[in-house]
Order: C-alpha cells, then sequence, then structure tokens
C-alpha cells in the first residue's frame, strides 16, 4: 500500500510517521537532539544536526515501511514556527538556528510596542498574524540588525526550519510554505507578499528571503544523496506542508469552523479555524495559514506539563517512581499529579500565574514571570500543584475566551500530548474550557497532520474535511459544572493579577543572577 511519511522537525526532536490515506499509521519514529543555551535569554539548535536528524529518521521510517511491504510515494514537511537560520548562497546553515523560546529580542519587542502608543505593532500584527513579541522572527531580526546590520544584509539567505529541512531534502530552489511564511511576522497575510514596512524594519530585502508556494505544492523529488543515505524509493515527492500547530490541528480532525484543538505537552496551544485570515481587535490571537482557504485562529502558552515538571524538582518531590514505560521523572510527575488530584477545585483558593518560561498568549508581554497569590499555611504540596495544572488550563481558558470575542464559536475540544494521559489535567482543562474534550486516539498529531495534507496533496483524500473525519477520538470527558463556575470565578482574577504584577515582573530582572559559563544542552 502508498504511504506518505509525515516529518515534524521540532524543537527538542524530529518525528517521522507513515500513514496511509485511511489514517492507518503504518511506522514511526523519533530522533532527539538538545536545545543550546550558550548565554541566559538563548534557545539554539544546531542547525547542522536538525538537517541530519530529518535523515536519520527519514531512514528509520522508511526501513520499517519496507518491512511491512508499503511503499514511500512521499514526505510530506511538517515544522517548528519562529526559528530563524542565517544560510549560504547554496542553502547551507551559516550558524545555529535561533528557536521560538530565544528571548533575546524582548528590548526591540517593547520597543516596537511603545512606537506610536503602540500603533506600529497593532498595525503590524493585523497585517501579519504575528503577535509581537521576541519569538518572533521579525524582532530575531530586529535584533541581529541593530548589532550588526552589515552582517545581516550581508548574509544571502535568511530562512527557518522549513527552509532549512526543505532545502536539504530535495533540489527545489528557495522555496518555504504559506503557513510558515506566515507565522514570521513579516508577511501580509491578506495581502499574500512580504510586507515591505516589517522588512525595513527587520533590515532584510525580499530576494534574502524565500518564495512563498502553497502547503500542498510538490516541490519535487528528493536529492540523490537523500535517497541513497536513507533508500526512499527515487520517485517519491517532497510536499511543502505546513507548520507544526497547524498540522496539529488536521491531525486531531478539528478543521470545521467549531471544533479546536488542544495541545498539551511542554508547552500548550488552543487553535480554531476559519477560512479566511482574520486577527482579532484586541491583538491576543495570532493567525497562520493551513492551506490558502483554512486559517488557524489561536494561541500558544509556553507552560504545559513543564510546570509539573518544575514542581517535581523544586516543591519537595515524593520518592521517585518510574512510570510505566517512562523514567524516573515521569514517575515523579505522575506521582505528584495523582497526589495533586486530592486538593479540591479551586486549590482552596490559590491562583497561580504558571509563567516560569515567560508567556504569549494572551498577553505576548516578554518579561512575565511565575507567581503564587493567596498562600497560605495550611496549603500543602497537593494545593501548589493543583493550582499550577489549574493555572495552564486558564491560560488556555483565557485564548478560547479571545476566540469566542472575535466569533471563532468553539464547542468541542480535540487534545493530544503528554499531559493527557493524566485524567488531572483532562478533567482540569474541560471544566476550565467549559467544553467536551475528546483525547486523538494517536498521539502523533502534527506528524500524522502532514501526512494526510501529502495525501491531500496528491489526490488520495479529496479533501481536508474528509480527512479529519478518519481521526479516532475518544468518548469526550464533560466538564464539571460546579467546577466550571469555580474557574470562570477565578479568572478575572488571572487576568487581573497579571496586569498588576507585570511591572513588578520587569522590576525583578534587575535582581536576577546572570550565570556565565559553557554552553548548555537542555534535553
Amino acid at each position: 500500500m502508498d504511504v506518505v511519511v509525515g516529518l515534524d522537525s521540532g524543537t527538542t526532536a524530529t518525528k517521522a510517521v507513515a500513514s496511509r490515506a485511511t489514517g492507518e499509521i503504518r511506522a514511526g519514529t523519533s530522533v532527539a537532539y538538545p536545545m543550546l543555551v550558550p548565554a541566559p535569554g538563548y534557545a539554539e539548535l544546531d542547525a547542522t544536526r536538525l538537517r541530519e536528524a530529518a535523515v536519520v529518521a527519514l531512514r528509520d521510517v522508511a526501513r520499517m515501511v519496507e518491512q511491512r511491504g508499503d511503499r514511500v510515494v512521499a514526505v510530506c514537511l511538517g515544522a517548528a514556527m519562529h526559528g530563524v537560520v542565517p544560510m549560504d548562497a547554496a542553502g547551507a546553515p551559516a550558524g545555529p538556528l535561533i528557536t521560538w523560546a530565544d528571548g533575546r529580542a524582548a528590548a526591540e519587542a517593547r520597543e516596537l510596542k511603545s512606537r506610536s502608543n503602540g500603533a506600529l505593532a497593532k498595525r503590524l500584527h493585523h497585517r501579519t498574524g504575528t503577535p509581537v513579541h521576541p519569538m518572533s522572527p521579525l524582532l530575531k531580526l530586529m535584533y541581529l540588525t541593530a548589532r550588526d546590520r552589515a552582517a545581516v544584509r550581508a548574509t544571502p539567505r535568511w530562512g527557518g526550519v522549513k527552509e532549512l529541512i526543505a532545502g536539504g531534502l530535495c533540489g527545489c530552489g528557495y522555496l518555504t510554505d504559506l503557513s510558515s511564511a506566515s507565522s514570521t511576522g513579516m508577511y501580509d497575510i491578506t495581502g499574500n507578499r512580504w510586507d515591505s514596512e516589517a522588512l525595513e524594519l527587520a533590515g532584510v530585502r525580499p530576494d534574502q528571503l524565500a518564495e512563498v508556494v502553497p502547503t500542498t505544492a510538490v516541490l519535487g523529488r528528493l536529492r540523490p544523496e537523500i535517497v541513497t543515505a536513507t533508500r526512499l524509493p527515487p520517485e517519491a515527492v517532497v510536499v511543502a506542508g505546513a507548520t507544526d500547530g497547524v498540522l496539529a490541528n488536521l491531525g486531531v480532525g478539528a478543521v470545521a469552523p467549531d471544533v479546536g484543538a488542544v495541545s498539551l505537552g511542554t508547552s500548550g496551544a488552543l487553535r480554531a479555524v476559519r477560512h479566511k485570515p482574520r486577527v482579532d481587535d484586541a491583538g491576543r490571537l495570532f493567525c497562520y495559514a493551513l492551506t490558502e482557504d483554512r486559517w488557524v485562529l489561536g494561541g500558544a502558552v509556553n507552560n504545559g506539563g513543564s510546570a509539573v515538571r518544575w514542581a517535581s524538582g523544586a516543591l519537595a518531590p515524593p520518592a521517585p517512581r518510574r512510570a510505566a514505560g517512562g523514567d524516573e521523572a515521569d514517575g515523579r510527575d505522575e506521582r505528584l499529579t495523582e497526589e495533586a488530584a486530592t486538593a479540591p477545585v479551586g486549590s482552596g483558593g490559590l491562583l497561580c500565574l504558571p509563567y516560569l518560561l515567560g508567556e504569549r498568549a494572551p498577553w505576548w508581554e516578554p518579561g512575565l514571570r511565575g507567581a503564587y497569590i493567596g498562600l497560605r499555611r495550611d496549603h500543602t504540596r497537593a494545593h501548589l500543584v493543583r493550582a499550577v495544572i489549574e493555572g495552564v488550563c486558564q491560560q488556555l481558558a483565557l485564548v478560547r475566551d479571545a476566540l469566542t470575542a472575535s466569533d471563532v464559536p468553539v464547542r468541542e475540544i480535540r487534545a493530544t500530548g503528554g499531559a493527557v494521559a493524566s485524567e488531572l489535567w483532562v478533567a482540569t482543562l474541560a471544566s476550565a474550557l467549559n467544553l467536551p474534550v475528546r483525547i486523538a486516539e494517536s498521539p502523533e498529531g502534527t506528524a500524522l497532520g502532514a501526512c494526510l495534507l501529502g495525501h491531500h496533496a496528491l489526490g488520495a483524500i479529496g479533501s481536508l474535511d474528509d480527512a479529519a473525519s478518519i481521526i479516532g477520538v475518544r468518548e469526550p470527558v464533560e466538564p464539571d459544572p460546579s467546577a466550571a463556575d469555580t474557574y470562570l470565578r477565578m479568572r478575572p482574577l488571572v487576568e487581573r493579577s497579571t496586569l498588576l504584577l507585570t511591572e513588578v515582573f520587569h522590576e525583578l530582572d534587575a535582581f536576577a543572577q546572570t550565570p556565565t559559563g559553557a554552553t548548555t544542552e537542555v534535553p
């Protein structure tokens, strides 16, 4: 049988999944790599290693597919958003890839937001669909240009994960897909062109950026050396594909206007689909392309399961217990989550702002920090951990509120990610959103979405609605009415606390210790 390989080049690993047009996954593999932190605020990847991981993942999945007697007809590319990498004229990386998590451009973000009383930032957000935030390639390039404009102008090519991987796999020229372009903060999503004002701010020329093609475009065949290294069929083609977030919607079957997708792993996101691009007037949501007539609105939060992982190491962790099929850290997280379930809904009046890694939606404010508010002597570790989980789910509920205010009603959630294995996480999410939550049967949302988009591009699946209809989901977890009411009444306190403490967080930066030393690798 014919299969398409969905290649998901992410921030911590590259996954390759082979699927038939029926949605049946036939093989899958993952290749991990560390994030590099050479100094505070940095978050980079070795760009060459990222390319190598793609080849290894394709080689491994090709072997599995061959053993099953299937045939790979295409590779469809998924990619992490917001990366920036310098490249030479031939497309080889000329430095590390700066990831979405890199915070060096915080000062540029604040300065840009201050211009014209915020009018410039609002105008850019509405045209490009990307909030003004240090994650954005626009802000990253502004940071680099402010320090060495000549070097930025002299670099032949500036791209992201998609340009890096596509150029390494096939001789397609310098191309990127509409989804990746729409997440740069430099592409006019209604005018369908690179935005001249954004490029002037970034300090780059249009000829330094890739040509933008549809996400369903067939880029060509694999390079001969890639065919040799992976043992993929030489006639297999490469489909442009999209970014990881929007592909996750397709991979969990959330492409209808009233079905939202939640990814809840290390970080989190809530996204819904419209047929035309749009950004909310309050500037709380992003807008990225899945295809030319499917646009994903929503918001990403920096802190998901990572917040519980922090708690397992910081709050006098219980004795380690190895989770089934996992490591000791997974076991600690599981034990701590079970303990948190013994605390009451609302964590006994304890509020957590879980901004341990800063925060994105709905604030898009660099420099936010975590905080507990309302801490009392009778609060236990269970209360503290439950408050973290509730805090993360409340952030996603704020994104849902922004979607509702933008006339994007969501009536059901499809969820995926490591955290949804926990009953407490799912129950809290359902009640905070006050929506039924269905868990996707396959955990490979993004990579499976890439497979389905590839089959659609080749004509094996007629429409994205057809693709979504074949995704298996479990019975819904319904919200608890009493818990939903508690979270609804507490949510304004989350908003008020964040707004009131923002300046305090900024002032605390002056007291933060600045570690120095060799590059740190974060697994």
